[in-house]
């Protein structure tokens, strides 16, 4: 569905990205991990046209959309949950929802998308008429993702849902992610938390410096020792000092 092929991207003369390559298959549930600073961000936001790559290509479904802008990817089918929600906070949650559909016809098919939305987050239909902003963290999380989702995207795009969030609030964000990617919904979650997002991954990238250095099974790549040192709080292994005799 998405293949990424040698994508930079830069901040003035700072290169941000370095030449990352991926892939998206239809169905997929694929992370990328790293620490804050390995480009992940930037990724995302060159990949919706929030930012323009220096070089490489973007082909999305077959179509190359490098470059395109913000407006242009979304109608082709790419949706992106921003990092830290940016809801807007004196609207409605339904009118928040309602911006999400912002561009595509009213009418029955977005009445059942809305009618999704509220089965897959509940709360939303009980705050339907609150303000967005008084919602809470992981409340408005839900709203950023149901937004997104109103505009029907045939790949969905996350960025950093766990951020800030309390822990039992994130276990309820990813188990949520895990139903739809079961309903058929191909996500691309970029993400600090490695290990929740592995667990819930197919497949996963491994970013540090601007770089992909790592990819593969996310099942396989949770078992990694090296993985583990890295990023899921392992401890590397270390060798016994030498005995006295030598």
């Amino acid at each position: 569905m998405l293949s990424v092929q040698g994508l930079a991207t830069a901040y003035g003369a700072i290169e941000a990205l370095h030449d990352v390559s991926l892939e998206v298959r239809e169905g997929e549930l694929v992370t990328i991990v790293g620490a804050n600073g390995a480009g992940k961000s930037t990724l995302l936001k060159s990949l919706v046209g929030l930012l323009r790559p220096r070089r490489g290509r973007v082909v999305f479904r077959g179509r190359e959309i490098t470059g395109w802008t913000p407006d242009a990817v979304l109608r082709e089918g790419l949706s992106l949950v921003p990092e830290r929600r940016r809801v807007f906070g004196p609207l409605s949650v339904l009118d928040n929802l309602a911006l999400g559909a912002y561009g595509r016809r009213r009418g029955p098919d977005a009445e059942h998308t809305l009618e999704r939305i509220y089965r897959l987050f509940p709360i939303l239909r009980e705050r339907r008429a609150q303000a967005a902003g008084t919602l809470s963290g992981g409340e408005q999380q839900m709203l950023a993702i149901g937004r997104a989702l109103m505009a029907q995207p045939r790949l969905l795009l996350l960025d950093e849902p766990s951020l800030g969030l309390a822990p039992l609030v994130v276990r309820e964000i990813f188990r949520l992610l895990a139903a739809l990617r079961r309903e058929g919904t191909t996500i691309l979650l970029v993400e600090q938390n490695a290990r929740m997002a592995l667990q819930v991954a197919d497949r996963a990238y491994i970013m540090e410096t601007g770089r992909v250095t790592r990819e593969g099974r996310a099942a396989a790549l949770l078992d990694d020792e090296e993985l583990k040192a890295a990023y899921l709080g392992g401890v590397r292994p270390v060798s016994p000092p030498p005995s006295a005799d030598g």
